[in-house]
């Protein structure tokens, strides 16, 4: 047979991750430095739970329990931003609870038109045109996009119906919803034909309701005997409980008042929500079924009184003569409609108590610990961990191949406080820094000021390329301008005292000797062709001449 119900799935979903940021610099004609430019990484959808009425079942998830939404999209050159991923709205029918991995409650979506967000997409990393300032005009780097949450959620279905048949299996429920309501179920002539919730609409006068067919109860189901918890939870949120007893088993050791006394057992040790009513406390409403039998009527006259002792409403029926089914179904509206009324009583005295006025005063953001130090030990000795919403982000969207990107890195915590906290904490250079949770960690080895490549020739993030020159004044190019000629003047009147001292001399001093063709350049004399010695000092070839005439 084909599974048509599943009330109980665990859903693997994991949330879109956020986009990285872009490093890019402008280029123009005549600018081939005209700035940053990179535009910011998409944030990624988020993973979204939408209770609609329309859905009555947890098999799509079943069959597809891997659900994934839509990563940010990468930023780009020319200040174009990178898009945003799309949220993925899963559809789940009213009355879903939402429980984490370790059975902790996220929701219980007992109302239609909920949303519940259960996985948060990651943020999208910041291009460097957003990391600019007036200080850092020029980043050579970007922030990376964070990863989206992923993980494991538990979905249980529990039945949205006014009224439940609860009884054994085999007692006829599903032969009496399909005779009160349009709801055809599955009859057969064995136990737990019925596997899963039926529901039927009934009309009682002016009072419509829901009526649920809860699979078979037998003893131990409070305990999980027989399927029992995934069929009591169907009756966790029914208003009015409808005790369908069996009149013609042929079974020797069982009873209607046997039968009873074992499924009012089961229904008080069943745990209800908190803030609910215990499942013994609500109203209900007894059926002797199948009086159409001989046997079964004489049975259901003999029991009967005793049933009305206890305080209950006993009624005869025969959900296939359709007999007594009228008065049943009237009973049933009478009690619907009065837990409707004190329900809303109860919702509109919740209103009025809460109606004073909320004043909100929150905390001034300094006063709030942002971040937390841990010293911890491991195999390899103590070591610190730093654990916080900001430092763990800040971390993730790190460039660790980018100098500069570390160096902004430890700018952002040093003015957070996390080496004052650290040295408050006995850290010492060179001992090992974790940041973040043991899945996600990071290592450091700390030093109490970091340094990076990028501050030698300039500031984090500035380019000397970039630097502004102002466009010098009229008067200021007629200042450069004599201070340039008074410069030559000087320059002029140096070289002019130095000549007149016998430090250089003019090429018309002397007349260059003819060279021998052996020695290019050089006469016989061994005298440079410019007239000067081998020391280079002007008039040292002629004094050597004449020291060879003599």
């Amino acid at each position: 047979m084909a599974l048509s119900f599943v009330d109980d799935v665990t859903l693997h979903v994991a949330a879109g991750d956020g986009g990285d940021g872009c490093v890019s610099i402008r280029r123009e004609k005549f600018k081939p430095l005209a700035g940053p430019d990179g535009g910011d990484g998409g944030d990624g959808g988020d993973v979204i739970l939408v209770s609609d009425p329309q859905t009555t079942t947890l098999l799509a998830y079943h069959r597809r329990p891997h659900q994934r939404a839509e990563s940010g999209g990468m930023g780009m050159g020319d200040y174009r931003d990178g898009t945003t991923g799309v949220d993925l709205e899963l559809p789940v029918p009213v009355g879903t609870v939402v429980r984490a991995a370790d059975g902790e409650l996220i929701a219980d979506m007992d109302r239609p038109g909920m949303r519940v967000v259960i996985a948060r997409g990651g943020v999208g990393g910041l291009g460097n045109n957003s990391l600019a300032s007036r200080r850092r005009r020029a980043p050579g780097f970007a922030l990376l996009g964070t990863p989206g949450w992923a993980g494991d959620v538990r979905l249980e279905l529990k039945t949205m119906a006014d009224v439940a048949l609860v009884g054994y299996p085999s007692a006829g429920k599903s032969s009496l919803i399909a005779a009160i309501s349009a709801a055809r179920p599955r009859i057969a002539d064995y136990p737990f034909t019925t596997l899963a919730p039926n529901l039927g609409v009934v009309e009682a006068g002016d009072v419509r309701f829901t009526v649920a067919d809860v699979p078979g109860l037998i003893e131990g189901a409070s305990e999980g005997r027989g399927l029992g918890l995934d069929f009591l939870r169907h009756v966790e949120r029914c208003s009015v409980l409808v005790h369908v007893l069996d009149c013609a088993t042929l079974e020797p050791d069982r009873d209607p008042i046997s039968d009873l006394d074992v499924i009012l057992g089961e229904l008080a040790r069943y745990p209800v929500g908190e803030g609910r009513t215990p499942l013994l406390e609500r109203p209900q409403l007894v059926v002797l079924n199948k009086v159409d039998v001989p046997d079964a009527r004489e049975l259901a006259d003999l029991v009967r009184p005793e049933l009305e002792a206890r305080g209950l409403r006993t009624f005869k029926v025969s959900a296939v003569a359709h007999t007594g089914l009228r008065e049943l179904v009237f009973a049933m509206g009478e009690l619907v409609d009065r837990a409707r009324r004190q329900a809303a009583e109860a919702e509109g005295a919740a209103a009025t108590e809460h109606a004073e006025r909320i004043v909100l005063r929150p905390r001034a953001r300094r006063d709030r610990p942002q971040f937390e130090v841990r010293r911890e030990t491991g195999p390899e000795g103590a070591f610190f961990r730093v654990l916080g919403e900001k430092p763990e982000r800040w971390v993730a969207q790190t460039m660790f191949d980018n100098d500069e990107a570390v160096g902004y890195l430890a700018d952002r915590l040093a003015r957070l406080g996390v080496e004052d906290e650290l040295l408050r904490a006995g850290a010492r250079a060179g001992d090992a820094v974790v940041i973040g949770p043991g899945a996600h960690e990071r290592i450091f080895d700390w030093e109490p000021s970091i340094t990076s490549g990028a501050e030698i020739a300039a500031p984090r993030g500035e380019d000397l390329r970039l630097k502004d020159h102002a466009r010098p004044t009229r008067a200021e190019k007629r200042v450069e301008y004599h201070e340039r000629m008074d410069a030559k003047a000087a320059a002029r009147e140096q070289l002019a005292t130095e000549r007149e001292a016998g430090l250089w001399s003019s090429p018309e001093d002397f007349v260059a000797p003819e060279t021998e063709p052996d020695t290019p350049g050089r006469g016989t004399d061994g005298v440079d062709a410019a007239g000067m010695g081998a020391s280079g000092v002007p008039g040292e070839a002629d004094a050597a001449a004449g020291s060879e005439e003599e």
